[in-house]
């Protein structure tokens, strides 16, 4: 592992590593392969957003991590160098790729270390059948014009995270990540610019429901996804939301965000919202779904009026 770099956020100076993988594209499993996707791809590890909630080191080894990873999760972050070389050779044509369960692929480092420029130049020399980005980063933007290409070249979607219509909870939550304006341009820019992006309602923190659905509808034209806050009440094995987030919640009386009932009541009010304006809303792994298929609005909406 070699020292690339590093970045500063909040005052706080991270380091950026690289290292060379055998490979980059995973077989799915669990959650994933069940919503469509047959393999995943995942730029780097570790996430200098450092979000509260996020599952991810919870996986610890499960999720490819290596102990300083989940111990030390958002404060340093390590890129696969050899990743478009890589991804030259094991692609695909039927292949469905999603990008990435395990660390945004736009994070605060990736505009130091520019690794997803290559990333999308290979996949337009190798278009698999499908590609899904997930991100919350703005800084997509800078590769709007390589996505244009690849959207020409296979099915592409970019599902964008927005969990919350109220800045004051992101900060509690997510506080490295974009205000919420800022994401709603990046959603606004993508869908002017013919891009599909799916507003991603997950995890869904306090918020007043219908405006966060409304701000999600406003900025896209194809369907929402939701995925409420991870719980153990709810999921006995596998990835949780973090005890960090726990914390606050219990600071803030936000508590009940994390209780299935209540939950399910918010996933409601959310549907009602988007169903009623005749867009496709899925939770979860359904709505994940939505992600993988031609054209969602047949399957996952064929109930709606």
């Amino acid at each position: 592992m070699t020292r690339h770099g590093q970045v500063e956020l909040h005052g706080l100076v991270l380091p950026i590593h690289g290292m060379e993988v055998r490979t980059i594209l995973s077989p799915t499993s669990g959650f994933i392969a069940r919503a469509g996707f047959t393999h995943s791809l995942n730029p780097a590890r570790n996430c200098l957003y450092g979000c509260t909630y996020c599952y991810v080191p919870t996986l610890k080894i499960y999720g490819g991590l290596r102990p300083d990873d989940w111990r030390r999760w958002g404060q340093h972050t390590t890129f696969k160098s050899n990743a478009p070389a890589l991804l030259r050779r094991q692609l695909r044509p039927a292949q469905v790729i999603y990008c990435s369960p395990l660390v945004d692929p736009y994070q605060p480092a990736e505009r130091f270390e520019r690794s997803m420029p290559p990333i999308l130049e290979a996949l337009c020399d190798r278009p698999p059948a499908v590609f899904v980005l997930q991100t919350r980063g703005s800084l997509i933007l800078r590769d709007i014009e390589l996505l244009g290409m690849l959207a020409k070249l296979t099915r592409l979607r970019v599902s964008f995270s927005l969990t919350t219509d109220d800045d004051r909870v992101r900060r509690l939550y997510e506080p490295r990540c974009e205000a919420i304006e800022s994401r709603i341009r990046t959603l606004q820019a993508l869908t002017d610019a013919g891009i599909a992006v799916h507003c991603t309602l997950a995890p869904i923190l306090p918020c007043d429901p219908a405006r966060l659905a409304d701000l999600a509808l406003g900025a896209t034209t194809c369907g929402v996804i939701a995925d409420p806050l991870h719980s153990r009440d709810g999921k006995p094995r596998g990835a949780t939301t973090r005890p960090e987030a726990m914390r606050i919640s219990a600071a803030m009386g936000f508590e009940r965000w994390h209780q299935l009932e209540f939950q399910a009541k918010i996933v409601e009010e959310i549907r009602s919202r988007v169903e009623s304006e005749n867009r496709c809303f899925g939770v979860g792994e359904d709505g994940f779904r939505m992600l993988t298929i031609e054209h969602p609005e047949r399957t996952l909406c064929s109930s709606r009026a």
